[in-house]
């Protein structure tokens, strides 16, 4: 029993960095958030629907979805049901949502 214990105790601690890592990947420093904020209001969207997907950080846009750049970020963003959303292109996820 105590060797299970051991085991488990030892894939939390992996699992633990593992996710740690992971949200390290995703950092948004001030001077980026200003250069993104500034952008898109100078470079408005129109706002697009996209049924059933909920705007929460860490939820994947479809595919269908056009990511625009932002100059000297590596980051998109799209407007989605007039919100500005900061998109990781690698994973297609959302990493910020602007009010």
């Amino acid at each position: 029993m105590r060797m299970h214990l051991t085991s488990a105790a030892a894939a939390l601690v992996l699992f633990a960095g593992v996710g740690a890592v992971a949200a390290e990947d995703v950092v948004i420093t001030p001077e980026q958030d200003t250069v993104v904020r500034e952008y898109v209001k100078k470079q408005p969207l129109a706002s697009v629907k996209i049924p059933g997907v909920e705007l929460n950080v860490g939820t994947a846009l479809p595919d269908t979805v056009e990511l625009h750049e932002v100059p000297n970020v590596k980051y998109r963003y799209v407007v989605i049901d007039n919100r500005t959303v900061l998109v990781d292109p690698s994973t297609r996820k959302i990493i910020k949502v602007y009010n």
